[in-house]
Formats: structure tokens, C-alpha cells, sequence
């Protein structure tokens, strides 16, 4: 079960986090676009599980569901983007409880650690990319008050964060999470210590994307050790 999970979890980062373009979200509107989308995250879990059965197609017709009733509602934000992803979280899980052997029975079978790559980039991409996404729409409200910067200068340091904390988690060393806030408040709030709007801005953004990447990072952890182990190394001493 545990290996499907995992294979259906990487269909959905891909299909939803890396090749969903921003164009294909801003019209998703238009029955085509949908299409495009429904295409794409078939082919993504036919791919990952290696197998085809009608009750991929039936994952799919779900998911453009549930992007339609996020769609069509008209509402954007930070819980819808939650309700979103925890819908389509709970099909995948309910499709894994009812045909776990999806994995097992295709082409991957032969190589057991297929799985456990498919989630570790999968919680990686999750911990980045769709952290990005949450984090941004939760400081969309206050995005004025934004400090000057390189163009795109917070969004990489968002994902090169969520990165660090990502790989910190994996290899033992949760407890060096403590060091880098330390680094990036050195770094970034002595700047803004005087301006408390931009100051709190920072904070809330800063908050959530270290929380979002330790939850992510502990879920990939918990899913790792129910498969066949990859060998990361434990830093710890």
C-alpha cells in the first residue's frame, strides 16, 4: 500500500506542482486547458505506478473535480489552496487503501526502490515548490508591505530554505533548523528591525515556510521508513 502511496504522491507533485504552468492555472477556466490537465496527471500516474487500471482514470476524473469545485467557486487564498490539496490527498490514500497493489503489479516491481526515490522527490517537491505556493498566498494580503529586493530574491530564498530544511530532516540534523532561523534573522531582519510592518511581513513569511518544510520534511521521514530504505546517511554523531 505504502508503495503505491508513494508512486500516486509523486504523479500528483508533477502533475500539479511541476508541470502545471501558471498560464494553465489562470485558465483553467477553459474546457481545453482542464483537458490538457486531466491528460497530464493521467499520464503521471500511469507512468509512476507502471500499470494501467480503470481506477487511475477514475483518480483523474476526481481530481479535475475537485479543480473544477476550487475553480468554478471563484475562491483563492490559502484554505482553499488547503482544501485543495487535502481533497485530492485523501483520493490518493483512498485509492492506495483499495488497490495497493498497483506497484507491485507493474513494471516496477522489479526494482523496490523505485518507491522510496518516488517519495523522496515527491516530499521534496512538496516541501519546496508547493510550500512556496501555500506561503505565498497565506502573505499575498500584505505583499505591499514587501521589502525592495532582487526580483524573485524571496522565492528563492523561500525554496532554498525549505531545501536546507528538507535535507536537515533526512539526514538527522532537525535540531540545526534552530541555527538557520538564527542565520536569517542576522541576515535579513537587523534591515528592517525599525520598520515594523515590513518587519512583521517578513516574520509571518519566514514562520510559515519553516513549518510548512518541517511538517513536509517529517511526513516524507515517516513514509520513507515504510519502504525500502534508500540509505541516507544519520549526520547525527
Amino acid at each position: 500500500m505504502t508503495a503505491t502511496l508513494a508512486a500516486l504522491l509523486f504523479a500528483h507533485v508533477l502533475a500539479d506542482f511541476v508541470l502545471q504552468t501558471s498560464g494553465m492555472v489562470a485558465t483553467k477556466r477553459h474546457p481545453a486547458t482542464m483537458a490538457l490537465h486531466g491528460a497530464v496527471v493521467l499520464a503521471t500516474v500511469v507512468l509512476a505506478t507502471g500499470a494501467w487500471s480503470p481506477w487511475l482514470v477514475a483518480l483523474t476524473a476526481a481530481h479535475l473535480a475537485i479543480d473544477a469545485v476550487k475553480t468554478f467557486s471563484g475562491k483563492g487564498g490559502t484554505w482553499p489552496f488547503l482544501a485543495d490539496q487535502a481533497a485530492h490527498l485523501a483520493t490518493l490514500v483512498a485509492l492506495a487503501l483499495w488497490v495497493p497493489g498497483l506497484v507491485a503489479q507493474g513494471v516496477w516491481a522489479p526494482w523496490p526502490l523505485v518507491p522510496s526515490l518516488m517519495a523522496l522527490v515527491a516530499g521534496a517537491v512538496f516541501t519546496t515548490r508547493a510550500g512556496g505556493f501555500a506561503v505565498g498566498l497565506l502573505i499575498d494580503p500584505w505583499v505591499a508591505s514587501a521589502p525592495a529586493g532582487l526580483p524573485g530574491g524571496g522565492r528563492t530564498i523561500g525554496n532554498l530554505e525549505r531545501g536546507l530544511i528538507f535535507l536537515l530532516v533526512l539526514t538527522g540534523q532537525a535540531s540545526s533548523i534552530g541555527f538557520l532561523i538564527a542565520a536569517k534573522s542576522v541576515l535579513r531582519f537587523g534591515s528592517i528591525a525599525n520598520e515594523k510592518e515590513v518587519s512583521e511581513y517578513v516574520i509571518i513569511g519566514t514562520l510559515a515556510s519553516f513549518c510548512w518544510a518541517i511538517a513536509a520534511a517529517f511526513a516524507t521521514v515517516v513514509m520513507l521508513n515504510a519502504l525500502p530504505p534508500l540509505g541516507i546517511p544519520d549526520l547525527l554523531p
